[in-house]
């Protein structure tokens, strides 16, 4: 289902601004470049992330922090534009503020996941906005348990990396849970995942981490092994 985008004062000004800053500075010969890079999955202005970042603080200047629809109509009014830039801005934009979100966006959260689905806002969707709403809200891991059963890649994977941020309020049994569940998942971003998911949880917990990995190695592909034991 498809979710109505609120009315929202401050994302018509934000949107109006960003519609002509962004362009203003589109560098046609990058652009070409960036979707070879990104495999053609959007097209793009050509803007470098530290200059797309400089531009975005002159769209905000002055402008109020948002409430909850405000972010919302921001983030889905940006991803409905073509140009990756807007979906970038959108991101950003929801890490800036998912303090001012409730439970009640993850849904919000899920069709940005499933819209124009790649690794460069997917996974940025769910270690900060995603993995932020869970910290703030644990009651909602009850869904990330939906989620990591989802014929969706791309919402298995957020569901796999949304505690990436967490390090000791990790929830551990969940995050090997998920990783045994999707351990024979044919597709290389889900097995990345799962040795991202690992390796960084390795960070704070590497005797658990290379126990679990020791014991369940038949299980693992040697991609998300080879991930998970990088820096131990």
């Amino acid at each position: 289902m498809t979710i109505a985008v609120p009315d929202s004062a401050l994302a018509d000004a934000v949107l109006a601004r960003l519609v002509k800053v962004y362009p203003s500075a589109a560098n046609p010969f990058r652009a070409q470049e960036q979707i070879a890079y990104m495999k053609g999955v959007a097209p793009f202005l050509g803007l470098r992330t530290p200059e797309r970042r400089a531009l975005s603080r002159t769209v905000l200047d002055g402008l109020a922090r948002p409430g909850e629809d405000d972010c919302a109509a921001v983030a889905l009014r940006c991803f409905a534009l073509p140009e990756r830039e807007y979906h970038y801005f959108a991101v950003d934009y929801l890490r800036r503020h998912v303090t001012s979100c409730s439970s009640d966006f993850l849904p919000v959260a899920r069709q940005l996941v499933t819209t124009v689905s790649w690794w460069d806002t997917v996974d940025h969707l769910a270690a900060h906005v995603v993995g932020g709403l869970v910290a703030a809200d644990p009651g909602l891991a009850a869904r990330m348990d939906e989620w990591i059963e989802d014929d969706d890649l791309w919402v298995a994977r957020t569901a796999l990396l949304h505690q990436l941020r967490f390090k000791a309020a990790t929830d551990t049994e969940r995050l090997f849970a998920y990783c045994l569940r999707r351990s024979s998942h044919p597709d290389f971003f889900i097995r990345k995942a799962i040795g991202w998911a690992l390796r960084e949880y390795a960070k704070t917990a590497p005797g658990e981490v290379r126990a679990f990995v020791g014991a369940n190695e038949g299980r693992l592909s040697p991609l998300s092994v080879r991930e998970a034991l990088k820096n131990i």
